[in-house]
């Protein structure tokens, strides 16, 4: 899939069988069945072939669905992700981490949430795409976060964009609803804000607690269609989940969210290093693609590849 010249993500109406939905073969080939929803409009596990978008998710809500959301930066890997049936990818500032070599998210920059997330929305065509809004794009203002999030809206064509703060928050995320342009606040544990707050569980003690619970009905009131809590006790997490009317995305954050979220590299065992506890790694990714470059470079060493097969003449 390209992107439109309007920028706006476009339905594929063809899709690969299995995309979406894990077929029976499938299944039973992995041993994993898809969620038993019984509903073919289910995010996950459902058989629709459009986009997916944010009055998807709140209709998920509505009838108590959960749902799985992941990170991606490029092409290849999220259309991996969207042919596993996916629902919501995140292209988010953790690709400064995990994708472009920074110590934190801060350094990343507009143009190349621009560049990944443009990558993201050629290489799917039924996820629903948020991009991240980075730090120093929308703290000046709502007329900055504007700017900011119609380049993504327009030049990556994402569907959503995403962006961090509670009540501070606010104005820009009135804003952007008001302009129509999809909304997912972030509160909680905040990377962008790690000088402030370092990486520590966030709402701990009745204070804390209260102030993020303000900070939820903010973001709903100022028009989020959805809300990431980071690093929350689960207790918490559960009380704002039963209180907002808009689903609540955890990482970090308990059992009791309506979504889940982990940046892939983190669950695919690419990162090097420390992986925080809130996450699973479900696959070694960095074993394996080890052992195959020291395998080429065997070969190569030792005479063996290129062989007649790989050879022309």
């Amino acid at each position: 899939m390209t992107v439109q010249p309007s920028g706006a993500q476009q339905p594929h109406v063809e899709r690969p069988a299995g995309a979406g939905a894990l077929s029976a073969a499938a299944s039973s080939t992995t041993g994993a069945p898809t969620a038993a929803t019984g509903n073919p409009k289910a995010l996950y596990g459902g058989t629709g072939t459009r986009r997916i978008t944010v009055h998807d998710i709140s209709a998920a809500k509505e009838r108590g669905e959960k749902w799985p959301m992941l990170t991606a930066y490029d092409a290849m890997t999220a259309s991996v992700f969207d042919e596993a049936g996916i629902p919501v990818m995140l292209v988010g500032d953790s690709m400064g981490n995990c994708h472009l070599g920074y110590e934190t998210t801060v350094p990343v920059t507009l143009d190349e949430m621009t560049m990944l997330s443009a990558a993201v929305v050629r290489g799917t065509s039924r996820a629903l795409i948020v991009g991240d809004l980075p730090f120093g794009s929308y703290q000046e203002g709502p007329v900055q976060a504007l700017r900011s999030a119609m380049r993504l809206v327009k030049d990556a064509g994402v569907g959503a964009v995403k962006l961090e703060g509670g009540e501070r928050s606010h104005d820009q995320i009135e804003l952007l609803v008001r302009s129509g342009i999809p909304v997912m606040a972030h509160i909680g544990l905040t990377p962008q804000s790690v000088n402030t707050l370092g990486y520590r569980v966030q709402g701990r003690g009745e204070e804390a607690a209260q102030q993020l619970l303000r900070d939820a009905k903010a973001v709903q009131d100022a028009g989020a269609f959805a809300v990431v809590l980071e690093l929350v006790p689960a207790e918490l997490a559960a009380e704002v989940t039963r209180v907002l009317h808009i689903p609540t995305v955890g990482i970090g954050a308990g059992p009791d969210t309506d979504a889940q979220v982990l940046v892939y590299t983190d669950m695919a065992g690419l990162t090097q290093g420390r992986v925080p506890r809130f996450s699973k790694q479900y696959v070694n990714l960095r074993r394996a693609l080890g052992d195959a470059a020291r395998e080429f470079a065997d070969e190569v060493v030792g005479g063996t590849f290129p062989q007649e097969e790989h050879t022309f003449h």
